[in-house]
């Protein structure tokens, strides 16, 4: 497995993973009504034109991970961290969030779960994030804002 950055050829075959990874995060909920799931090839495009986006891909040179970012006052706002379901809990997820990280140079990273997303939370607290504030969103979905401090 290795990472690159994606080239605007890959946006695509990024959001049809995106799509899948998410169907797990959406469950969690009862609903596929959550914005990762309605997100349009342009709103990816213009993601991919303001900041970075990475993929994971296997040998065969299949994307099965992604991640994205972007960068605004010293801060690195990471975003949108998938896996293949059928290949979660090998590490990957840590590799492209450390990928990701050493695309910037700031300051400061922050990251966004649901506090539904245990593993998520977990993952980003492995890996040095610390929980800042929580938001409501509505009665069912309350967002965790997580940092981490170079």
């Amino acid at each position: 497995m290795k990472i690159f950055k994606a080239d605007r050829k890959d946006l695509d075959e990024i959001l049809r993973l995106q799509y899948l990874a998410y169907k797990s995060e959406a469950a969690l909920f009862g609903t596929d009504d959550i914005p990762p799931l309605k997100q349009t090839l342009d709103e990816v495009v213009a993601e991919y034109e303001k900041g970075v986006i990475l993929k994971l891909v296997t040998d065969d040179n299949a994307i099965i991970g992604s991640v994205r970012a972007k960068e605004e006052n010293k801060t690195a706002y990471i975003g949108k961290l998938m896996v293949h379901p059928g290949h979660r809990h090998k590490g990957y997820g840590t590799r492209l969030l450390n990928k990701i990280e050493e695309c910037f140079s700031c300051e400061r990273y922050e990251l966004f779960t649901s506090t539904r997303s245990a593993d998520n939370i977990r993952l980003y607290e492995k890996n040095g994030y610390k929980e800042y504030k929580r938001e409501a969103v509505n009665d069912e979905l309350i967002f965790v804002y997580m940092e981490k401090y170079r």
